[in-house]
């Protein structure tokens, strides 16, 4: 058996210092701990630790200007930050400074732990900090929940890559901010950022677009084009609502993502890619691939490293803090200085937000520009909801989740039957109302094509033709 490894802490919380300790301790490290970053950093001087937990905010020294002078003298040791300011923008100073790892208090014992002994273990990095860390001041993403500070650790990971990402996430969700945000604070943001929407350029035009054309390529080519990926070069390209790419251009894509060059529409000289790629789509790809509408391979080569952004319903503790963040920016608009009760919030966190943060936004800014006071009580907020939950004819909007809309269906069915529920097929038939429609969108999407809606809905063709026999569903083929 060896000597036990050294674990050193520097944090001004007595509390932590003493659970941090205790806990290492009895997993078999040798633990010193400090209140003060100066003796931490005496410590480190002497060559004592074989890892460094020290938080951001200490009496005489910020833990994350400490970082890189650690690195410099003692590159093969690992630093492990904690913070209880838990941002994006601390998230990404640490990793770009040469944290091993960000914790975002409070934490679970059980995680750091874990993380001490993968740092231990993993061999020590050469490359040297970056210490330009980006646009300090700027919060690109807000939110302090755990599926956030996921988030901010594998970004702020990412930005010291170049490597592949692909961005999945319901519309209003942030993708383009992660896209932003990868390149404001990586290693390419000196050059340009990029972004094309594939979702709002003519099919017939994409491959122009993307990858530019020459003069006479094709009729009004009156000039030459340069496109995006050229645009691009040196910085990163946002590839958004990658799901609604037509297939011939999703093949050319796949040989720039293959062989690193591209050549113009009606070109002949082959131009070298230069930009980091971030693609983004609300669309379940998978189910695209399954359906014959998106190519497996190109999947692949975009899906290098995969971050799925949280719908706002699964991160509700985060509500307040981003309607405060949208309320502050509708003031450096021009608007008045509103500010939300507790029970404002409270109400806000029990609507749906179908159109997530960015419906939120629309909220606050409508809030702050119609209504006088300069605190919006729930009163004020119930009306705006209200509205926004209900249709013209006084139901429930459409915009709900499939569940929610089922629910209510049958919680209407129920009411509706006040001497009692019909007893029989009650099962089948709620089933054959869900997939009557289920099965004419899959139709619908693969033309008519049966083994590709099967496909698409994960259901043997046999299966597939036994219920449009039973639910009476006529077949119509498309025509391509």
């Amino acid at each position: 058996m060896g000597e036990p490894r050294s674990v050193l802490i520097a944090d001004d919380d007595r509390a932590i210092r003493t659970v941090l300790s205790q806990a290492l301790g009895r997993a078999g490290y040798n633990v010193r701990a400090t209140a003060s970053a100066s003796t931490l950093w005496r410590w480190v001087e002497d060559g004592e630790g074989d890892l460094v937990i020290t938080d951001v905010v200490m009496p005489d020294e910020n833990g994350l200007d400490l970082l890189p002078r650690i690195k410099r003298i003692r590159p093969e040791l690992r630093v492990v930050v904690m913070s209880a300011q838990s941002t994006f923008t601390t998230a990404v100073k640490a990793a770009q400074r040469g944290a091993f790892e960000y914790l975002p208090k409070p934490f679970d014992l059980k995680e750091l732990l874990a993380v001490v002994e993968r740092a231990l273990a993993t061999p020590a990095a050469t490359e040297a900090p970056d210490e330009e860390a980006g646009p300090p001041e700027k919060l690109p993403l807000v939110g302090r929940s755990p599926a956030m500070q996921d988030i901010y650790r594998t970004v702020a990971r990412l930005t010291t890559t170049d490597l592949t990402v692909m961005v999945t996430g319901e519309s209003g969700t942030g993708k383009e901010l992660v896209a932003r945000a990868l390149h404001d604070y990586g290693k390419r943001r000196q050059g340009p950022f990029v972004a094309i929407n594939m979702a709002a350029i003519p099919r017939e035009l994409i491959e122009s677009e993307l990858f530019g054309h020459e003069r006479g390529a094709f009729t009004g080519a009156l000039t030459r084009g340069v496109g995006r990926f050229e645009q691009a070069a040196g910085g990163t390209l946002f590839l958004d609502e990658i799901g609604d790419m037509p297939a011939e251009a999703q093949t050319r894509l796949l040989r720039v993502l293959q062989e690193g060059e591209f050549t113009t529409v009606g070109g002949r000289q082959p131009i070298k890619a230069n930009a980091r790629i971030v693609a983004a789509t609300h669309r379940d790809l998978r189910a695209s691939i399954r359906a014959g509408l998106f190519r497996e391979d190109l999947f692949y080569r975009l899906n290098v490293v995969p971050l799925r952004l949280p719908p706002l319903r699964e991160r509700t503790e985060d509500i307040g803090l981003l309607a405060r963040h949208f309320l502050d920016r509708a003031k450096a608009s021009g608007l008045a200085f509103k500010q939300l009760t507790p029970a404002a919030v409270e109400r806000l966190k029990r609507h749906p937000w179908p159109g997530n943060a960015r419906e939120l936004e629309n909220l606050m800014r409508r809030l702050a520009a119609l209504y006088p006071q300069e605190t919006i009580d729930e009163g004020a907020v119930n009306a705006e909801l209200a509205e926004a939950e209900t249709s013209p004819d006084g139901a429930p909007r459409a915009q709900e989740t499939l569940e929610q809309a089922v629910e209510r269906h049958l919680k209407a069915f129920v009411a509706a039957h006040k001497d009692g529920l019909p007893v029989r097929d009650l099962h089948e038939r709620v089933m054959a109302e869900v997939e009557r429609p289920l099965l004419r969108l899959a139709l619908s999407a693969t033309r008519g094509n049966q083994i590709k809606a099967a496909a698409m809905l994960g259901l043997n063709r046999n299966t597939l033709r036994k219920k449009l026999r039973d639910l009476e569903l006529p077949v119509v083929r498309g025509i391509s």
